[in-house]
C-alpha cells in the first residue's frame, strides 16, 4: 500500500511542474516554440519613406550562424529587461467617434476590425485615450455636469454622461467587442466652468473649494463608464495643465496639481474603491519639473501610479530623468500630433524616432497618436481647438484614407502586444532601434534607418541575420 502511495507521489513530483507552467513559461503552451521560430527564419514588415511601401510584409530572412560580420551590428541581448509595455494606440475623441458613426455598418465594422482586431490582416492597436469631458477635438465644447451661471453642484446631482452616447460610448463598446483587453485612459481638458476661478471653458483655475467635487466628478465618470460595459484603466488630472489657452483647458499648477490629489482624489478613488489609476502631469518633456515635484510630495504620490508625457516641448530623453529620480513610478507617452497636411517621410521618420523608438526607450509604457479620425478639412474641432490636427484616418462618408499615424503605431501594435518588455538592444547613431519580448516568446526589434542607405545585422546569441533598409525606411524584424 505505501509503496503504491510512494509511486503516486513521485510522478506527480515528475510531471506536476510542468503541468503547470503558463502559456508565459512555456513556449509549447501557446503554440509557438522557439526552436520553430528560430528555423522559420525572421519575418520583417517594412515601410519605405518614399511610401513605394506601407506596412507591407516582405520576404522571410534566413537566419545564420554569427561568425562575425563587416556590417554594422545591432545585438539583442534578451537577459536585459526594462518596462512592461500596455500598449500603442490612438484618441478616439468626440470628433473622431462622430466620424465613425456616421459611416454606414459595415464599412465602420471593416475599418474598426482592422485597427483593434489582433487576427491576421489587422494592426491589433491595444490602447484608447477618451477625453474626459469635450477635447477641443469634439463638435462643441460640454462637461458631464453643466449649469445655469450662479449654480453649483457639489454632491454631482445632474452629473450625466448623455453627451457621449450618441457616438463616443457606442463607438467605444464597438472596439470592446473586438477587443475587449483593450486599455483605456481618460483624461480631461477642463473642470465644468462652475468650478473655475473666471466661470469659462478656456482657461482659468479650479476653485480649491470645488476640489472634493470635482474628486466626484471623476468617480462619477468611472462608474458611469462602468455601467456601460467600459473599464477606464487609468485617468491623468488634467490635459497640458500648462497651456490654458485652448477651447477647453484649465491652468493647473504642479503644487494645485499636488493638493488636489492629497485632498480630495486620491481619498475619493480609496473610499469609493476605484482602482483606476492616477497619472500626473499629461503635458510636455521640457517640463519634467512637474510631475518631479508631484512625486517629491510624499502625500501626493501613495496615489500616483506615473507621469504621462507630450513631446510638443523638449527631449524624449528627458524622461529617463524623471525615472531615474522615482523607478518606482511609471511613465506614459500620451499625446502627439501629425499635422496637416502631413509630409509622409519626415512624420513617419520623427514618430518612429522620438516615439515608438524614443519614448519606450525612455521607459514609456504606452505610445499614444493624436488622434485616431477627422474629416478632410480636419473637423470636427471646438471653436479655438486644433484646426490642423490630422487624423491616423480621414474619413469622408464611407472612403478611408491611412495617413502617417496609422502607419506609426502599426509598427508596433501588431507585434509588441500587452505584457511585452523592453530588452536590451544596441544603440546605433544611425540604426536607431528598440526591441521586446513578447508574452509568446518572440522577440520584435523595430529599426529606423536615419542614415544613408546601408546593409545591417541583427545578432541574438550565436545567430544572425543580414538585411538592409534605405535612408528614413523603418523595418519590424519579428524573431
Amino acid at each position: 500500500m505505501f509503496k503504491k502511495i510512494r509511486l503516486i507521489i513521485y510522478f506527480l513530483l515528475m510531471f506536476l511542474p510542468l503541468a503547470s507552467l503558463s502559456s508565459k513559461d512555456n513556449p509549447k503552451a501557446s503554440g509557438i516554440l522557439y526552436d520553430e521560430v528560430i528555423t522559420s527564419g525572421v519575418e520583417l514588415w517594412l515601410t519605405k519613406a518614399d511610401e513605394s511601401v506601407k506596412f507591407e510584409k516582405q520576404a522571410v530572412i534566413e537566419i545564420e550562424d554569427f561568425k562575425g560580420d563587416k556590417n554594422p551590428v545591432i545585438e539583442i541581448d534578451t537577459t536585459v529587461e526594462y518596462q512592461t509595455i500596455d500598449g500603442f494606440g490612438f484618441a478616439l475623441t468626440g470628433g473622431s467617434a462622430i466620424m465613425l458613426k456616421q459611416m454606414s455598418n459595415e464599412s465602420r465594422s471593416d475599418i474598426l476590425k482592422e485597427l483593434f482586431s489582433t487576427e491576421v490582416d489587422n494592426i491589433g492597436t491595444s490602447y484608447i485615450r477618451l477625453s474626459i469631458g469635450a477635447s477641443d477635438l469634439s463638435d462643441h465644447v460640454f462637461s458631464y455636469d453643466d449649469l445655469p451661471p450662479g449654480d453649483t453642484d457639489e454632491e454631482m446631482e445632474h452629473f450625466t454622461l448623455d453627451e457621449d452616447r450618441d457616438d463616443v460610448i457606442p463607438i467605444m463598446q464597438e472596439i470592446l467587442e473586438i477587443n475587449p483587453d483593450i486599455k483605456i485612459l481618460g483624461s480631461p481638458w477642463s473642470p465644468p466652468t462652475w468650478m473655475k476661478t473666471n466661470d469659462s471653458s478656456v482657461g482659468g483655475q479650479l476653485k480649491p473649494q470645488f476640489y472634493d467635487a470635482y474628486a466626484k466628478y471623476f468617480v462619477k465618470y468611472i462608474q458611469g463608464m462602468a455601467e456601460e460595459g467600459i473599464t477606464i484603466d487609468a485617468i491623468t488630472v488634467q490635459n497640458e495643465p500648462l497651456h490654458p489657452g485652448n477651447n477647453p483647458s484649465l491652468l493647473m499648477h504642479a503644487d494645485q496639481q499636488a493638493a488636489f490629489i492629497k485632498e480630495s482624489l486620491g481619498p475619493a478613488f480609496k473610499e469609493a474603491e476605484i482602482n483606476t489609476k492616477i497619472i500626473v502631469y499629461d503635458h510636455n518633456a521640457d517640463r519634467v519639473d512637474y510631475p518631479m515635484s508631484i512625486l517629491d510630495d510624499k502625500e501626493a504620490r501613495i496615489y500616483v501610479d506615473g507621469s504621462a508625457f507630450h513631446l510638443y516641448r523638449g527631449s524624449i530623453n528627458d524622461l529617463s530623468d524623471l525615472h531615474e529620480a522615482h523607478p518606482d513610478k511609471n511613465l506614459y507617452f500620451t499625446e502627439q500630433w501629425v499635422g496637416a497636411p502631413a509630409n509622409f517621410a519626415g512624420d513617419f521618420k520623427w514618430h518612429i524616432d522620438n516615439l515608438i523608438i524614443g519614448a519606450t526607450r525612455n521607459w514609456c509604457r504606452n505610445v499614444i497618436e493624436w488622434n485616431l479620425a477627422a474629416d478632410p478639412n480636419q473637423d470636427p474641432h471646438t471653436e479655438g481647438g486644433c484646426t490642423r490636427c490630422l487624423g491616423a484616418l480621414t474619413i469622408d462618408g464611407n472612403e478611408v484614407i491611412r495617413n502617417p499615424a496609422f502607419y506609426i503605431i502599426a509598427h508596433a501594435s501588431k507585434f509588441v502586444r500587452p505584457g511585452s518588455v523592453r530588452i536590451g538592444s544596441d544603440l546605433n547613431k544611425h540604426l536607431k532601434n528598440v526591441a521586446f519580448k513578447t508574452p509568446d516568446g518572440r522577440k520584435v526589434v523595430i529599426v529606423l534607418n536615419d542614415g544613408a542607405d546601408t546593409s545591417f545585422s541583427i545578432k541574438k546569441g550565436n545567430k544572425m541575420i543580414t538585411t538592409s533598409l534605405d535612408s528614413g525606411d523603418v523595418g519590424t524584424f519579428i524573431w
